[in-house]
């Protein structure tokens, strides 16, 4: 099995993991997968924010330990490739 493109967001803060995953999903076809890692704490809560509001699906949350956290993000139908979901101003 080929491994998940990976988003490594380690050591930024909110909105900046969002932020990358919204654009790495922008370039996967409906239904591609993607590993986010991420160390803010905020991101359990804005990645599954996230993901309801723009169409997305957390398919799996990992800890990872040493304050990383590994989400597993599949993309959804309704993400459309440049508009809609959020915005820098939304997060």
């Amino acid at each position: 099995m080929t491994p998940l493109p990976e988003v490594d967001a380690r050591g930024l803060l909110c909105p900046l993991p969002v932020l990358r995953l919204r654009k790495a999903l922008m370039a996967l076809p409906q239904g591609g997968m993607l590993r986010l890692i991420a160390t803010d704490s905020m991101a359990l809560v804005d990645v599954p924010h996230y993901c309801e509001v723009a169409g997305h699906a957390m398919v799996a949350l990992r800890d990872l330990g040493d304050g990383a956290h590994e989400f597993t993000v599949a993309r959804g139908p309704s993400a459309p490739s440049a508009a809609g979901g959020l915005t820098p101003e939304d997060m």
